[in-house]
């Protein structure tokens, strides 16, 4: 399994970033995070076309200053959470920074709301970056490294980082799911499960070419239990062919990552599998302090997006609700689930990850 791997390479990188921590002259943990919009911060802004986006009210009511910068919920991202764990700033989206800005050198983030695997999913967003634009643009990022402090010093920095990517969200939600686009209908779904493993033990590769060692797969939850799904469920429930496709998903991708670590010098990779956490946090919210599991905050319309549009209600007890909209968490929920995530990686091998704490304690 991976995660024996990673918990010793990660315990490693906290001592070193707490190392790092006592002195000016070291640099601290860097971070690249490669995702779609759970882990967005704010590049589809950038992107004048693109439908997919969060730059307006209420997104980020929750957040710094209570205004919207382009996350997908009402306050953090799961990744804002991990980097406040490890001590670091967030990474700034890479649209937002210069070609030649030094905080490149500190970690950006890539991730673009209604972006896949595959290069065709969300394709009626019109514009959003896909995991492959993604790593186009972090290969665009190692050539401005190189040339600010020289091949050796930059190989080294790339190895020594840490890149998150959690993708694969929307090749279902939008793209196999939607009765109306080729894949659905030109796949079984073995035979797409298959595609998206295949076109990700490529893009793997990739990164691990231009110099990615470090690589984190945060995989899929159930899917079938996100607001946008259950209004197709005639009692509201979860839908559960969703979450079994999500299932051997996140089974295959676990199998992809082992074959990978032994194939590639010197890469490790770790699958990082929350599937039951969130279907713990869905199933038995006030467990957590939760009160609301099976909508979202944002009294959204599904049948034009799920988004919280600038005209919905929105609830007053956010932190109440495990989803802020059809399809993202809300701040608190995200707190929980970064929580569990950090456990899981972190966790003392010798006994069992630390339980998530009650975010209304």
């Amino acid at each position: 399994m991976a995660i024996p791997l990673a918990l010793a390479t990660f315990t490693a990188i906290i001592t070193i970033t707490s190392a790092n921590q006592t002195s000016t002259a070291a640099p601290s943990l860097v971070t690249f995070i490669f995702g779609d919009s759970l882990t967005e911060v704010g590049n589809n802004n950038y992107l004048t076309y693109s439908l997919a986006r969060s730059d307006f009210p209420f997104y980020g009511i929750d957040y710094t200053d209570h205004k919207p910068t382009g996350r997908f919920s009402n306050g953090r991202t799961i990744g804002d959470i991990i980097s406040e764990k490890l001590g670091i700033p967030s990474p700034p989206p890479y649209l937002s920074l210069n070609p030649s800005d030094d905080l490149i050198l500190k970690g950006v983030n890539y991730a673009s709301g209604g972006a896949g695997i595959l290069n065709d999913t969300g394709l009626y967003f019109i514009q959003r970056m896909s995991f492959d634009d993604q790593i186009d643009y972090f290969e665009n990022t190692t050539k401005v490294i190189k040339a600010k402090i020289g091949e050796q010093a930059a190989n080294n920095l790339l190895n020594k980082a840490v890149y998150f990517i959690g993708m694969g969200s929307n090749d279902y939600i939008n793209n196999y799911l939607q009765p109306f686009l080729p894949d659905g209908q030109q796949y079984t779904p073995d035979e797409f499960l298959a595609v998206l493993n295949l076109k990700l033990a490529k893009q793997f590769t990739r990164l691990y070419l231009l110099g990615a060692r470090k690589m984190i797969f945060h995989g899929l939850g159930p899917l079938g239990c996100i607001p946008s799904q259950r209004v197709k469920s005639s009692t509201n429930q979860c839908l559960h062919q969703v979450n079994e496709w999500v299932i051997q998903f996140n089974s295959k991708v676990q199998k992809l990552i082992n074959v990978l670590n032994i194939k590639l010098k010197n890469a490790q990779l770790t699958f990082a599998d929350t599937y039951q956490d969130v279907l713990d946090l869905v199933d038995n919210p006030s467990k957590y302090g939760f009160k609301v599991s099976n909508t979202s905050c944002c009294n959204v319309d599904t049948a034009v997006g799920g988004l919280c549009l600038s005209n919905a209600r929105v609830c007053k007890n956010r932190h109440e609700y495990v989803f802020w909209d059809a399809f993202h968490p809300s701040d608190a929920a995200n707190a929980i689930l970064a929580d569990r995530f950090f456990s899981k990686l972190f966790a003392n091998t010798n006994g069992p990850a630390a339980s998530a704490p009650n975010h209304m304690g």
